[in-house]
């Protein structure tokens, strides 16, 4: 009889151990194929000279399709579009009526977008992040994943799951400025138009090519 408590509990610390944060963004790249969600995003930075830190709030849709195409479209307080199209991120302001277009291999490797919507699978990541399980909190399992690279301006990354779901993301940057995004509304595997992923600049809009 102790034997078989013995074996229960270690069995059960075994699952335990297994039930964090890396095995659900394993489990979310290797099933999530494509998705969509409302996201709110809160920018705060630091404050200076002994001023107090300024916070910024911003809502739009997110969606995605694995691997490389992913939108994010803002809608307050300003508009604001960044696709990517497996080939191009395309950065549209409207209200500068302004495009930036950059070459999507080239800066999409350590990025939080790399995370959630364009990696194909957890190895592809851990050649340009550190990835750690992170424990749980605010009921979420979390995964901090820490460039390779150390010449660039993003610090960490902060992923939170609920369950096998993308819940919450968290970035801090080299300057101390910390962006917060919450995912609700999130429906995995389901129909996303391929019109979706593909942009055109608006007529007139200047175009900055890098």
């Amino acid at each position: 009889m102790r034997k078989l408590v013995i074996a229960s509990l270690l069995f059960a610390g075994a699952l335990m151990a297994r039930a964090d944060g890396l095995d659900s963004l394993e489990q979310f790249i290797r099933s999530a194929k494509s998705g969509r969600a409302d996201f709110t995003q809160v920018v705060t930075s630091p404050g200076r000279e002994g001023q107090a830190s300024r916070s910024k709030t911003s809502s739009g849709t997110f969606e995605f399709a694995r691997p490389n195409r992913f939108r994010f479209d803002y809608r307050k307080p300003f508009p604001q579009t960044i696709v990517a199209d497996g080939q191009t991120l395309w950065l549209y302001d409207a209200d500068l009526n302004q495009v930036t277009a950059r070459q999507q291999s080239a800066v999409l490797g350590s990025t939080p977008a790399a995370l959630i919507a364009s990696a194909a699978d957890v190895g592809q990541l851990r050649k340009d992040f550190k990835l750690e399980a992170a424990g749980e909190k605010d009921g979420l399992q979390w995964v901090l994943a820490t460039p390779l690279a150390k010449d660039g301006q993003l610090h960490s990354i902060r992923l939170g799951f609920r369950g096998e779901e993308v819940a919450a993301l968290e970035i801090l940057d080299s300057f101390g400025q910390r962006s917060v995004l919450t995912f609700s509304k999130m429906e995995l595997n389901v129909p996303v138009a391929a019109d979706q992923f593909r942009f055109k600049p608006p007529q007139g809009a200047q175009v900055l090519r890098q």
